[in-house]
C-alpha cells in the first residue's frame, strides 16, 4: 500500500478511511467514470431495431455477421453508489469555472476493459484549443478546488 492510500482513522463526516488529497480525488473520479462507462447502455430506444426481425437475424447469424463485443460486467451497487459520491464531487468547482469543470470531467473517463483514458491530454487540449500542458494546469487546479472543498467538510 502506497502512503497515500495508508488507512487512517475513519471520519464520521464524510466516512473516508483515507487522507483526502490530490491523489486521492483523481482514483476516485477516475474509479467512478470507469464504473459509469461499465454501466449498461440498455433501455428503450426510438431507433428501429431491424436485426429483431427472425429472418434478417438469421441470415446475419448464417453469414458470421454477428458482433462479438466485449463488454466489462455490471459493476456491483457499491461501486455504483460510490460513483453516485464521487460524480457529486464536480459541482465543488464553482459554476464561473466551467471549462475547468469540463476538463476534470472529461478527464474522469477511462474505459473500464482498457483502463486507457478516452480523452488525452492532447485531444482534450485540441477541443478546446488550448495548449496540452494548458489543460493539465487546469485539471490540477479542479482537483485542487475539489480537495479543498471536500477539507472543509470535514
Amino acid at each position: 500500500m502506497t502512503a497515500a492510500f495508508a488507512p487512517a482513522k475513519p471520519r464520521p463526516s464524510l466516512g473516508y478511511t483515507h487522507e483526502i488529497d490530490a491523489d486521492f480525488v483523481v482514483y476516485r473520479l477516475e474509479e467512478a467514470g470507469a464504473t459509469l462507462l461499465a454501466l449498461p447502455g440498455t433501455g428503450w430506444t426510438t431507433r428501429l431495431r431491424t436485426s429483431s426481425l427472425e429472418i434478417v437475424r438469421t441470415a446475419l447469424e448464417s453469414y458470421g455477421w454477428t458482433e462479438t463485443r466485449i463488454r466489462p460486467p455490471v459493476p456491483p451497487s457499491e461501486k455504483i453508489t460510490r460513483m453516485d459520491e464521487a460524480m457529486g464531487w464536480l459541482p465543488l468547482i464553482p459554476v464561473d469555472r466551467f471549462v475547468i469543470r469540463r476538463v476534470v470531467g472529461a478527464r474522469s473517463l477511462v474505459h473500464p476493459i482498457t483502463d486507457r483514458h478516452l480523452f488525452p491530454w492532447r485531444r482534450l487540449g485540441a477541443a478546446l484549443g488550448a495548449d496540452h500542458k494548458a489543460v493539465q494546469r487546469w485539471h490540477a487546479q479542479g482537483i485542487d478546488m475539489i480537495v479543498s472543498a471536500l477539507k472543509q467538510k470535514r
